[in-house]
């Protein structure tokens, strides 16, 4: 795959990690709008985007390329589409994810916990959502850690659209009701749109969880 120079947050530029897999159910434009998409809450990055991207960047971040180690964590996929609020697929948008490994701990510097990183653990991932506007990713369920609830951080980047930065929450998670972030979200609505449940990954993977995180573009 060629080089694909994309800015991005601190205005980086990366190579695009693969095409997220087909197969997600697209909803007509007329069928959206009746169903009053709504633009997905916009959050800052906090401190832990990556400043230095690992050397295997794709979409599976449970499997580092050329290790046999598996990350710590239940493995997690996460499948969505990236849409216009007409419901129309925007192709080819850039989704990037991160979020801390199963110890609590970010693939950052500053993160200096006293936990010990799993070096097993990708940390960030990137894809393009396909002809559909799907994207999918390999990752682990999110855990807490001091001061926040489980939760991944998303970014999204479309040609002739504004970057989108926001957050992904688990359902039924007690410390959702504690998440100052999570809380500062007041339209219940855009609140749902980002509170994901997470449920048994059958035929996906044994053992595995699956959950469906649309991305509405404003």
């Amino acid at each position: 795959m060629g080089l694909i120079a994309t800015p991005t947050i601190g205005r980086r530029r990366f190579v695009a990690g693969g095409l997220a897999a087909a197969g997600t159910l697209i909803l007509p434009a007329g069928l959206a709008a009746e169903a009053g998409l709504v633009a997905t809450p916009r959050t800052t990055a906090g401190p832990f985007y990556p400043v230095k991207f690992p050397a295997d960047v794709d979409s599976d971040l449970v499997v580092l390329r050329g290790s046999a180690a598996r990350a710590e964590g239940t493995v997690t996929h996460v499948t969505g589409r990236v849409l216009g609020l007409d419901g129309r697929p925007i192709p080819g948008a850039t989704v990037e994810i991160w979020q801390c490994d199963a110890r609590g701990r970010y693939l950052h510097p500053a993160d200096t916990g006293g936990r010990p990183r799993d070096k097993a653990f990708q940390g960030y991932g990137r894809t393009i959502s396909d002809t559909d506007g799907a994207y999918r990713f390999r990752t682990i369920r999110p855990v807490p850690y001091p001061g926040r609830t489980p939760h991944i951080h998303f970014a999204v980047q479309a040609p002739e659209r504004r970057e989108l930065i926001t957050q992904m929450y688990v359902a039924g998670e007690p410390g959702n009701a504690r998440d100052d972030l999570y809380r500062a979200i007041r339209d219940p609505r855009q609140r749902a749109a980002v509170t994901v449940a997470l449920e048994p990954a059958n035929g996906i993977e044994p053992g595995a969880l699956a959950g469906a995180f649309d991305l509405v573009l404003a």
